[in-house]
Parts: structure tokens; sequence; C-alpha cells
């Protein structure tokens, strides 16, 4: 189940690392920062130059094409990053959960590694984040504008707060360099998550950033509007656009509702203009980190990882926000760099999960991953050498059916295609007050060679019977395999049961 760990050693000692120089790791993630935000993944927006900084993380790195979270969502996608783990083994199904210290495994794993470790900025997983080193986590969702902080002290979880002045992204950035300056120990590696509220919404971005493409229309996608006339579009399904399309526009996080051209207009170029900015701001902090580590003489021996903790949608198919298995929410920005470890300038096309960061970050670290993980380590690739037997298919869950009018649904997505159940139920006996009625049952199939922008659903033609009937044998096998089945939840595996052969 993990790549050798053997392999990097290997690469570790070719770059004349020993054991009392490990590289030090300093893991940064934002929080609903698509890859289409970032100009080194060349999308519409990559015109605007809105990360020059990650940019350069690309061109002197790897950047993965296809990193996938298995829950669009914040706490469920931290959880798993976390613990190596899908939703149902490490227990955080969706924004509900929580994840005491015995199953923070990460940090665990890290010092057992030799490295101290530290945790500022977002958590969002409830309880104290009491295995690293150090924290200074916003609680919950965190303020934009003179945020509060949960840190360690005298009183316990979450007594001690201390509340600072200013933008959250310069503040998080302001603690992070304060502590890789005066309060580690500067004879262990470090290994620092070092976490951004932005760009979540509300988008909210320092007050310097006003006049920051001010007068610059942002670039559209071209199916921003397709909910104005729904009957030219072949996208989605009964599930997701009702019978006789009586739910469109009711699904979903829509941009505009069922508004005109113009409010559609309207409100995306406001919203995504501020999106920009609070991404600028993520940008040019991390531009303070990787100048402070420059200062120091210690870049060159740091592995420097950005990611966010899932997509986005930014317009595409009429919305915003995340949740759907949909490639612009599912998909996570992910770029990895190291002089010694990884060849610059490359792209990857692996399959890669949140899942398997801890194991990976382990592995490069120079520590075992522990057998209770899900994911692999993809160490090897960073170098170009695949690991051998990686999988071919990723899973996914959604189960808050209703937050944000977004139907509970799983999957499966290849490098060729992706198959979608939405069942619309909530899980479970007690239902929570954001749910929504039930919603049809529905499968979907997109061709995301072909039809990248999930454009056409597939599902029901005779022509595809074939791949339709392979990807469920993989996908029952998957939810099989990962401990992702229904047992606990009978209404649901009815559903499923009286549908699957549809």
């Amino acid at each position: 189940m993990k790549t050798s760990i053997t392999l990097t050693l290997c690469l570790l000692m070719a770059a004349a690392v020993t054991a009392d120089d490990k590289p030090n790791i300093l893991f940064i993630m934002s929080d609903d920062h698509a890859a289409g935000a970032i100009g080194a993944y060349g999308s519409r927006l990559a015109t605007l130059n809105p990360t020059p900084v990650i940019d350069r993380l690309a061109r002197e790195g790897v950047l993965f094409e296809k990193a996938y979270c298995n829950n669009s969502i914040c706490t469920p996608s931290r959880a798993s990053i976390i613990t190596g783990q899908y939703s149902q083994a490490n227990g955080v199904l969706d924004l509900s959960g929580k994840l005491p210290p015995a199953k923070q495994y990460l940090p665990v794993e890290m010092k057992k590694a030799g490295y101290q470790t530290a945790l500022v900025g977002k958590w969002h997983l409830e309880e104290e984040p009491a295995t690293f080193d150090y924290y200074c986590a916003l609680p919950e969702q965190g303020e934009y504008i003179n945020p509060s902080f949960l840190v360690q002290g005298t009183k316990s979880w979450p007594g001690n707060t201390v509340q600072y002045e200013g933008h959250s992204s310069d503040i998080i950035t302001d603690i992070s360099l304060k502590w890789l300056a005066n309060k580690r120990d500067k004879s262990k590696p470090f290994f620092l998550m070092h976490q951004f509220k932005a760009p979540h919404h509300p988008f909210t971005p320092a007050p310097r950033y006003q006049s920051y493409l001010e007068n610059v229309g942002i670039p559209e996608p071209s199916n921003l509007y397709w909910m104005l006339d729904p009957t030219n579009s072949k996208f989605g399904s009964v599930a997701t656009r009702g019978h006789n399309d009586s739910l469109v526009g009711k699904i979903g996080p829509a941009m505009g509702g069922s508004g005109d051209r113009q409010s559609i207009h309207k409100r995306y170029q406001e919203r995504f203009t501020n999106y920009l900015r609070c991404v600028k701001g993520i940008d040019d902090n991390i531009k303070r980190l990787m100048d402070y580590l420059e200062s120091t003489g210690e870049l060159e021996n740091t592995i420097v990882i950005y990611t966010s903790d899932q997509g986005y949608f930014i317009g595409e198919h009429g919305w915003t926000d995340k949740r759907f298995m949909y490639e612009e929410s599912m998909r996570m920005p992910l770029i990895m760099r190291h002089p010694s470890l990884v060849k610059a300038g490359r792209r990857t096309d692996l399959l890669v999960s949140n899942t398997d960061f801890a194991p990976t970050l382990i592995d490069l670290a120079g520590g075992a991953v522990p057998g209770h993980m899900q994911g692999r380590s993809f160490a090897g690739e960073l170098m170009g050498n695949t690991p051998r037997n990686w999988r071919d298919a990723l899973y996914y869950r959604y189960w808050m059916h209703g937050q944000l009018r977004v139907p509970a649904h799983f999957g499966i997505r290849t490098s060729d295609y992706k198959l979608i159940f939405f069942y619309g139920r909530h899980y479970g006996t007690v239902v929570p007050r954001w749910s929504m009625p039930a919603t049809p049952a529905a499968w979907e199939l997109y061709d995301m060679k072909n039809d990248p922008q999930e454009s056409t659903n597939l599902y029901g033609r005779p022509e595809y019977d074939d791949v339709v009937a392979q990807l469920k044998q993989r996908l029952a096998q998957l939810r099989t395999d990962l401990n992702e089945t229904d047992e606990k939840y009978p209404e649901l595996q009815e559903i499923i049961d009286a549908h699957w052969h549809d």
C-alpha cells in the first residue's frame, strides 16, 4: 500500500541530506483556492497574473494536474489530510465533525521522524490540535479582520485567546515568521502547517488591495449563463435539474439564481474581483515566507508545498462555492518545490487524493507510514519515478444533503471518465436544519478527456453501456476496499440498490 521509503531515503542521500540535516517542510494551504485561480494552471484567469509567487513554485518544482479531495468541504477534507483516511474511517463526514488528538496522526508521525511541528492559521477540526508542538489556530472559520486565535496556555482548550489587529493573511504570516525566527528549536528540522483563511467567502481582502484589478473585467466561463436557457444544455440529470428542469436555479449555489444576464454578470464581477484580491494577499504573503527562508539560507533545504483544502466554482456551471463532485470543486491545486528532491518544471497527471498527503509527507521525512492510513505516498513522483501499481481511479463522497442546495452523492473519477450517483438524502436519523427535502436519484457520466468542462451527461446512451458497467464495478470495489459502504445507513443503501442498475 505504500511507496518504498527506501526510494525517498536514496533521494535524500543523493541530495547529501544526512539524518541530522533532513529537509524542512513548509506546508501552505489556503481555503477554497481553485486551481483555475492560479496562473500556472493556465486557466482563463491566468492572463490576470494573479499568483506570480505560486507560479514560481511551479516553475521550480512539480505541478500536479490531477490532485483531488474526496469530500469537497472544509472540515472533512482537512481531516483526510491529517489522518490519511477517508471520511468514514476518520469519522469526519461533514462540517460538524471533530478530530480528537488520538486521530491527529500526521503531526504525531512527523515528531517520531525527528521534526518540530507547528500549526498556524485555520484548523477547523473543533478539538485542540494538541499533537503539534506549537499552534496558533483560528477558532472555527475565523475572522478576516482583527481575528482572534486560540493558543496554548494555562487554560484548557479553547480558553486561551489572543486577538490581533489587521488582516488574517498578514497576521497568519506574521505568526509563522515569528515562530520560525524565535520560537522553534533550530537543532531540529521543522514541519510547519501554514494555513490561510483566505480566499473563503465572504471575500474580504486587506484594504491595500482595493485598487487591485479595479476596472479590469474578470474573464467569464463559457457556461456561466446556461441556466438562462437550460433547454440548450446537456449538463446534469434529473437529480441536479429536476423533472422538466423544475430544479434549475434551485439546486446548487447559483451565481444569480434565475436572474437576468446583467445581474449575473454584475454579481460575478464583484464577487470574483474580491476573491482574486484575497488570492493576491495569499501570494504576497507566501513571498514573505520565501524571502525569510532565503535570507536565512534555509530555502534550498525546505520542501515547500502549496495546496488548498478543495477547489471552488468561479462561475462554472453558473455556480459559486464547492461541494459537488464536478471538476472545479473536486480538483485541488498541488505544487511542490525542493531543488534536490523535485525535478523542476514538471507537470504530472498522477491521480492523487488528499488522503495521500500525510503518507507522502511522512515518507519525505524519513518516517514509517502507519498501516491505518488509507492513502499512499507519491514521494517518488517528485523526481519522475511513478510509484508502482499506482491507482487508476479515485473515490469521492459528499454527505451533506441540502446545504447550499447541493444533493448528497458519491462517485468515481478515472483519468478518462467520471461517474456520479446522486442519492439525494441526508444520512442518519437526525436531520440538520440546513438539509433540504429528498431530491431525485440519478446517475451522471462525463468524458473527462474530451469534455473537461462536463457539459454533456452521457449516462443512458447505449454506446457507453460498457463504460458504465465497468465503472460501476470499480466503484463498488472502491467502496468496499475503503470501508465506504452504507451498512450503517440502510435507508441510503435501499436507494442505492434500487437505482444501481438504472
